[in-house]
């Protein structure tokens, strides 16, 4: 699979975009290698610095690049009101899931004991390029969703009309 990035007029000088379907494993010590092709589309927009949080929606977890990230945040905290009690809750229970991730010289990271227990990680985790951001999932939750696609074009034809 591949990965590329290109210079459309954005915030950041570089627009990423992950594309691919890549399974990984894990070692004993929860260590896991960042697709390559994943590191080159980073090295190449200049991002050396990343956030993994827990998806809102699946059970997988979500690598933004950094800038990515503070975007996310920044749209997030604009629509939130400070003293809401309500809404500040929301915004403390997006980022009380997130960890920063330093990758080390040969392109690993650590998957927490916490995450791996969120999604029920063995040994095995499938990285899938969406967009500006990498999912990560199980690799029993992944072959689930890829199971779940029979009406992947109905659905895509309902929402593009």
């Amino acid at each position: 699979m591949w990965g590329f990035f290109c210079n459309f007029a954005t915030k950041s000088p570089y627009y990423m975009r992950f594309l691919g379907n890549i399974e990984a494993k894990t070692d004993a010590k929860g260590r896991v290698f960042l697709p390559s092709v994943f590191r080159k589309t980073l090295q190449a927009a200049g991002e050396d610095r990343l956030v993994l949080r827990k998806d809102v929606h699946e059970v997988c977890l979500v690598l933004y690049p950094e800038s990515v990230w503070n975007e996310q945040m920044d749209s997030l905290r604009s629509r939130l009101n400070r003293w809401n009690r309500q809404q500040q809750q929301v915004f403390r229970q997006f980022v009380i899931d997130a960890e920063e991730i330093t990758l080390d010289s040969n392109g690993r990271f650590i998957l927490s004991q916490r995450f791996q227990d969120m999604l029920g990680v063995t040994q095995s985790v499938r990285f899938i390029g969406v967009g500006d951001t990498i999912e990560i999932w199980s690799e029993e939750k992944a072959k689930e969703m890829e199971q779940g696609k029979e009406n992947f074009a109905d659905e895509l034809e309902l929402m593009m009309r």
